[in-house]
C-alpha cells in the first residue's frame, strides 16, 4: 500500500512540474492527505502567470490558491495551495473530532466523579459529580487548542479541528492535538501559531487555580496515603495570594478545579518544552532560527539526570524526544525576521515555561 501510494505521489509531482515548468521555478513541495502546497518563484517575464498557472493545473483536477510568503517583496517566493476539485464540493462533518471529544467529555467526568470520591460504575447517575473537575480542564485544553486553531486560520494555515485524546489516565485524557496540513511559510507564522496555546491555555489555569484554590481546605497532614503534587512557581504564587501562608504540618486539599487548574498548568509546561514541533519547538526555532537545535539538544540531555534522580516520567518523554525528533524543520522562508512584538511575545512564553516548570510533579 505505501509503495503504490509512494508511485502515486511521483506520478502526481511529474505532472505538476511538467505542467509549470515553463512558469515558474518549483523550489519545494510539501504533501498532506489531501492537498499540496509548492514553494515556487515565478518567472518575472510573465505578466499573466497566475492565470496560467491556473489554467494549466485545471486541466490536471487541481483548483490552486496563491499567496506570497513576504508581503513586502511582491517578486518574492509564492506558495501555491492545491487540492483535487472534487474534494472542494464535498461537505465534510468532522465526526472524529466529535466522536473523540464526546469520549474525553465521559473519561474526564469518569476522573472527575473518583476525584469526587464516587465510583461511577456502581453509580452511574452519580457521574456528573465529575463535573467539577472535567468542565475546567476542558476548558483549558479547549482555549490552548483554538489559541492554535484561531493563529492558524489567520495566518492562512491550513489544519484540522482539535482532536481530544479520551484515556485512563488520573485525569481522563492524554490532552489535545490539532494536526497541521500545510507547513508554516515564516517564522512570524510559526511564533504566533506556536505561542498562541499556551499563552491562552495559561491565562485560563490561573484562573481555573484561583478560584479552585478558594474552595480547598488547609487540612492536618497524614503520615500515608493520598498523592503529593509538585509545585510550579505559578502554582506557589497563586497559593500563596489566595491561601496565604499554611501552618507547618498542614497542607491543602485541592478542590476538583484547582486539580484541573494543576493539570492544566503541567500540561502547558510539557508542550512548552524547547524540542521539535512540541509548542516550545516552535516558538525557540521562530525565535532562535536553527540554533534551536543546540537548545533542544541541551533540554532533553536534562531531562535524563531529571529522570533518573527527581521523577521517572520524565524518561517518556526522553522516549517521545527520540520520536518526534530534536530539531524543528524550517519555514518555507525563514529570511523573514521577527518583529520586537513578536520577539517579547515568545520569551513571555518561555518565561511561562519556566513558571510552570514542575521538576518533581507527582510522588
Amino acid at each position: 500500500m505505501r509503495k503504490k501510494r509512494k508511485i502515486e505521489i511521483q506520478n502526481q509531482i511529474q505532472a505538476i512540474r511538467g505542467a509549470l515548468y515553463d512558469i515558474v521555478e518549483i523550489q519545494t513541495i510539501y504533501f498532506s492527505r489531501k492537498e499540496i502546497f509548492i514553494k515556487a518563484l515565478p518567472y518575472l517575464a510573465l505578466h499573466d502567470w497566475k492565470q496560467m498557472v491556473t489554467d494549466r493545473l485545471l486541466s490536471l483536477g487541481y483548483y490552486v490558491e496563491f499567496e506570497q510568503l513576504d508581503p513586502t517583496l511582491l517578486t518574492g517566493p509564492v506558495m501555491l495551495h492545491l487540492g483535487k476539485l472534487e474534494e472542494r464540493k464535498k461537505s465534510h462533518i468532522p465526526w472524529t473530532n466529535i466522536i473523540l471529544f464526546l469520549l474525553t467529555v465521559i473519561t474526564t467526568l469518569f476522573a472527575g466523579a473518583y476525584i469526587n470520591q464516587v465510583d461511577p460504575f456502581s453509580q452511574p447517575l452519580l457521574i456528573f459529580k465529575g463535573a467539577s473537575f472535567a468542565v475546567p480542564l476542558l476548558l483549558i485544553l479547549t482555549f490552548h487548542e483554538f489559541g492554535h486553531y484561531i493563529e492558524s486560520r489567520i495566518h492562512g494555515i491550513k489544519v484540522s479541528l482539535p482532536y481530544f485524546i479520551p484515556g485512563p489516565t488520573l485525569f481522563g485524557t492524554f490532552g489535545a492535538v490539532i494536526r497541521s496540513k500545510s507547513p508554516f511559510k515564516t517564522r512570524r507564522d510559526l511564533l504566533d501559531v506556536g505561542a498562541a496555546g499556551p499563552i491562552a491555555g495559561f491565562v485560563v489555569a490561573v484562573v481555573v487555580i484561583t478560584i479552585g484554590l478558594s474552595h480547598s481546605k488547609v487540612v492536618e497532614e497524614v503520615s500515608q496515603g493520598g498523592l503529593i503534587l509538585g509545585e510550579s512557581l505559578i502554582f506557589k504564587f497563586l497559593s500563596w495570594m489566595v491561601l496565604k501562608d499554611v501552618p507547618e504540618g498542614y497542607s491543602v486539599f485541592l478542590s476538583p478545579a484547582a486539580f484541573a487548574g494543576w493539570a492544566g498548568i503541567l500540561v502547558t509546561m510539557l508542550n512548552l518544552l524547547p524540542i521539535g514541533q512540541l509548542d516550545g519547538g516552535h516558538i525557540m526555532y521562530a525565535l532562535l532560527g536553527k540554533n534551536q537545535r543546540k537548545v533542544a539538544l541541551v533540554a532533553t540531555l536534562s531531562l535524563i539526570p531529571l529522570g533518573y534522580f527527581l521523577w521517572m516520567g520524565w524518561f517518556v518523554w526522553v522516549a517521545l524526544v527520540i520520536l518526534i525528533k530534536i530539531a524543528h524543520p524550517p519555514t518555507l522562508n525563514d529570511q523573514v525576521p521577527l518583529d520586537n512584538k513578536r520577539k517579547i511575545i515568545g520569551w513571555v512564553a518561555m518565561l511561562i515555561f519556566v513558571l510552570s516548570f514542575t521538576p518533581v510533579p507527582i510522588k
